[in-house]
């Protein structure tokens, strides 16, 4: 079943109006009619809103109420991926990577090793990209929100954002003791925000990763491997996923 993101003040009662782009992309691509069933989100309660076309015209598609889902797709935590900016389009690869993971926010942190240098500028068009891939992302992998890429950072106000979230862990490589880690996954509890600090090429300076320990960030191992950074976030997302994910 296709599902599509609208606003909250699209689903009004029993009838949901959908408008913009995918309304071409449901007559003339998908070429759907009155009768297909489709699934819409508005991208903040977690709600699947099952529903039936019921008119189709150049502006708008206009449906039907069938049910709603609520126990949906998403994880019992949310996931706050602080993630260094690398190099050419590997961010745009991490912030898809992490959407269908089920990451709840994505914020770029531009750290003192990052070789990428963005200006107020690039770094708006670059977010709103990004945040278009978020979305495609979303609704290719039917989650009920589409996940946030916030502005770009720097680590000290990433340390900031994250202050008041109940875990915060940062992968490092000086780190040892699988079963920290283990213990430190295994300890997220549903409802709680996590924070997941993930270097870019090289990793995070020294003084970063003293700063970030000051602040209660809590240091564990991935492994006796050391990951590049478009995969190190995905394996902390993924054991995250699989710890939240059971029972």
């Amino acid at each position: 079943m296709y599902q599509f993101f609208v606003e909250p003040s699209q689903i009004q009662n029993k009838r949901i109006v959908i408008t913009g782009s995918d309304v071409n992309h449901i007559k003339n691509v998908l070429r759907m009619k009155a009768g297909d069933e489709i699934a819409v989100s508005n991208g903040i309660d977690g709600k699947e809103y099952h529903c039936g076309i019921e008119s189709l015209t150049e502006d708008e598609i206009v449906c039907g109420l069938r049910f709603i889902k609520e126990d949906g797709v998403e994880l019992a935590s949310k996931i706050y991926l602080f993630q260094g900016l690398p190099k050419a389009d590997k961010m745009e690869l991490i912030i898809q990577k992490a959407v269908e993971l089920g990451a709840y926010e994505v914020i770029p942190v531009s750290a003192k090793r990052c070789v990428v240098k963005l200006d107020e500028k690039k770094a708006a068009n670059k977010v709103s990209r990004w945040q278009g891939i978020a979305e495609a992302a979303a609704k290719q992998s039917k989650r009920a929100v589409i996940p946030r890429v916030h502005s770009v950072l720097n680590m000290k106000e990433a340390i900031a954002y994250a202050q008041d979230m109940e875990v915060k862990l940062i992968p490092y490589e000086l780190a040892e003791d699988m079963q920290h880690t283990r213990q430190m996954i295994e300890a997220v509890q549903p409802g709680q925000r996590v924070a997941v600090f993930i270097g870019p090429e090289g990793g995070f300076e020294e003084s970063e990763i003293q700063t970030a320990l000051e602040a209660g960030i809590e240091p564990v191992t991935l492994g006796r491997r050391i990951l590049r950074t478009e995969t190190a976030g995905f394996t902390v997302i993924s054991w995250l996923m699989y710890h939240l994910e059971q029972g």
